[in-house]
């Protein structure tokens, strides 16, 4: 253990913590931003500057200026985080990233939630900065279906380079040298022209407003302001787990009730809900995995949930798409169901629906553009975009009082919720395999053992007489070392994969939290907290057993995986391997 006195107080930490750990040890918040723990520790843009004093040999030496997030704290240190040095020092740093950065603040998308724009006012830093000088050519990149780059707002922090090589993508990185330096793809090639996965790790990373989801707020208005549609909303389980962050409320706040109160305040026909569509995603996988298992199949049988991981499966593992399952996610189920069902039980001509989907996932735009899934959903929007639309409304979220979703597309059980938790939709799945395998009750529904936010998690099912090897994964990087285990020989009955490191709750489309709350505040495991506990408190908890579901069964689809229930719930995939970018 290492001993320092940090503005004073005494403070202990682990030998190699670096100075900023000691301080947040201290309760004191050095400001940061390029700083990602693990990911991104690269002392690039000297806002963490503080001065120390080390030891050298039985007195302190001079005062000198270091960068707290890689500088190692030592036994007898003395650290000052708030002289007249340094905060000159940081609003120095911060005066020079202003003379080159676009300060339109007022229409920018993150405004209220930059950290740059945060530190400015903390330092007292306006418009008028000390420096100025030429402003290079900067990069605005709309090619991609679901995110904008806009570089005049980028600050060379390179977290999103980091977090994309984590998610091993790595698509993006700094381009050139010296004041030409931008973040960019391979040979400054458009979004649209690399193997991104739209995962949007990247957006929710970012200290600014350099990348954005692309906002198709408008398109929703345009669909309810048109009498002769009839709108109808969806909204994916992690979205009730994310979505009162934006109002202030506790990370991991399930406010399912006052979103659906929202929802019917902007004027949709009908709110519904995704889990209904999961609850026929696990129908459908279930008696798939089973099919595979009994008729030899092809396995493991890999989830298909995500549209970040197939679009990674299909750029990098396309040996794997004969292994994902067929069944599309439950977004496009519920698409599919509202355009044929709930148009014919209706009589609503499909051509005049539209289908809103509210999702915590930027790749959920990619995959309603998809050739295979085109007509299923007509909109997805982020967790984000549903906060500035209820806010623009000028709804009273926090006073609201909880309403539920409208019937029938609303009944879900609590096997359909968790579907939002890496994890999740694997226990699901579970819970539904295991009784039809066996024919008999699941009295402990709770598969703990694949529950948790690690990266990965490989466990033995006992399903009556079979046991049953189960793998989940969750960010790419976990992917693809699952993916490599199969391929060295680990032999897995099934394997679960979300696109984003602890699945939806915490995709690309979620509220942003600035990093000293990422750092500290474990925001996956607080999310799927609100799910879990939502699944608890459900009078039915097993996919199968959803009376809604079987009616639909009974009167339409006849059984899983009937022919008809392929042609509305079903899907195939593309490789996309020759279009990677070496």
């Amino acid at each position: 253990m290492v001993n320092l006195k940090i503005n004073g107080i005494g403070v202990q930490v682990e030998d190699g913590a670096t100075v900023l750990e000691a301080a947040r040890k201290a309760g004191i918040e050095i400001p940061t931003l390029c700083y990602m723990k693990e990911i991104n520790e690269i002392g690039a843009c000297r806002i963490c500057m503080v001065e120390v004093q080390e030891m050298r040999g039985d007195t302190l030496g001079p005062a000198r200026m270091v960068t707290a997030c890689v500088y190692p704290a030592s036994e007898g240190m003395v650290v000052k985080t708030n002289t007249d040095k340094v905060r000159k020092a940081r609003k120095t740093t911060l005066e020079m990233i202003l003379s080159t950065h676009n300060r339109r603040c007022l229409s920018c998308v993150r405004s209220g939630n930059c950290e740059l724009q945060t530190l400015c006012y903390e330092y007292g830093i306006d418009n008028d900065a000390q420096f100025d000088g030429v402003v290079p050519e900067n990069i605005y990149d709309d090619s991609a279906i679901h995110m904008i780059r806009d570089n005049s707002k980028c600050i060379l922090c390179r977290r999103c380079v980091a977090v994309c090589k984590e998610q091993e993508v790595g698509v993006i990185g700094a381009n050139d040298r010296g004041f030409d330096t931008h973040i960019g793809c391979t040979y400054d090639k458009t979004l649209a022209e690399v193997d991104c996965i739209s995962c949007g790790q990247c957006i929710v990373n970012c200290p600014t407003g350099a990348l954005r989801e692309r906002d198709d707020t408008q398109k929703v208005y345009d669909a309810i302001a048109d009498e002769t549609k009839t709108v109808i909303v969806q909204t994916a389980p992690a979205v009730r787990a994310g979505l009162g962050e934006e109002f202030g409320l506790p990370i991991g706040t399930d406010v399912e009730g006052k979103m659906v109160a929202s929802l019917k305040r902007l004027g949709f026909d009908k709110v519904f809900d995704t889990d209904t569509a999961a609850d026929f995603t696990i129908m459908e996988e279930a008696n798939e995995l089973i099919g595979r298992v009994t008729n030899g199949g092809v396995l493991p049988m890999i989830t298909s949930c995500s549209p970040g991981w197939i679009k990674y499966c299909e750029y990098h593992y396309p040996e794997f798409i004969p292994n994902l399952s067929t069944c599309k996610s439950p977004q496009n189920m519920f698409g599919g169901i509202i355009k044929s069902w709930y148009a014919e039980k209706n009589g609503l001509n499909p051509d005049d629906i539209v289908v809103v989907s509210v999702m915590p996932c930027t790749a959920k735009k990619f995959e309603i553009q998809r050739e295979e899934l085109r007509k299923d959903v007509d909109i997805s929007i982020t967790t984000r975009e549903l906060a500035r639309m209820i806010k623009r409304a000028g709804i009273q979220f926090n006073s609201l009082q909880d309403e539920e979703f409208d019937s029938p597309l609303g009944e879900a059980t609590g096997a359909a919720v968790i579907f939002g938790a890496t994890g999740g939709v694997m226990e699901a799945a579970l819970r539904t395999a295991y009784e039809t395998i066996t024919n008999s009750t699941l009295e402990d529904v709770d598969f703990t053992a694949v529950r948790g936010t690690e990266p990965v998690k490989v466990s033995e099912i006992k399903v009556g007489d079979l046991t049953v090897k189960v793998g989940v994964a969750s960010g790419a990087k976990a992917a693809k070392e699952l993916l490599e285990r199969v391929k060295a020989g680990e032999e897995f009955t099934f394997i679960e994969i979300m696109g984003c490191p602890g699945g939806c709750v915490n995709g690309g489309g979620q509220p942003i939290q600035p990093t000293s709350v990422r750092q500290t505040v474990d925001i996956k495991a607080e999310r799927a907290k609100a799910l879990y506990s939502n699944d608890a408190a459900k009078k039915i908890r097993k996919s199968h057993e959803n009376p809604f579901v079987k009616a639909v069964y009974e009167e339409y689809f006849g059984e899983p995986n009937s022919h008809k229930a392929h042609e509305v719930l079903h899907t195939s995939y593309v490789d996309r391997s020759k279009d990677v970018i070496m």
